[in-house]
């Protein structure tokens, strides 16, 4: 996964072990949908902070059309979702549209535990 565009930067089931539960930086990742108006809002922000993060985390993105059982297995129920995974564990979870702030300062957070 990559974080220089939260547009590339899509978890796949595939490799979402790999890129999310064995990173040792923390991971922010997106659950959202195309249809979704909020998460249409959110993206800009979601795409700002894997710029800004790359190389002290990741910030990915999961679209729950075409990843539903991730979705479930993390009992995702509305639509932005956003978690944060430190050493695998889910760490943080917001649900909705927030300021790049919140996102900010909850990565900050923990690059600076991990450090």
């Amino acid at each position: 996964m990559t974080t220089k565009n939260a547009r590339d930067a899509t978890c796949s089931a595939a490799h979402f072990s790999r890129d999310v539960l064995t990173s040792s930086p923390p991971v922010l990742v997106d659950f959202w949908a195309p249809w979704c108006g909020p998460c249409r809002v959110l993206t800009p922000t979601i795409e700002e902070l894997a710029v800004e993060c790359d190389g002290q985390a990741t910030v990915g993105k999961v679209n729950v059309d075409d990843h539903p059982h991730l979705a479930a297995q993390y009992g995702i129920r509305s639509i932005p979702t956003v978690l944060l995974f430190q050493e695998g564990q889910v760490v943080d979870q917001t649900v909705g549209v927030v300021p790049k702030q919140v996102f900010a300062e909850k990565l900050r957070t923990r690059v600076s535990a991990a450090a």
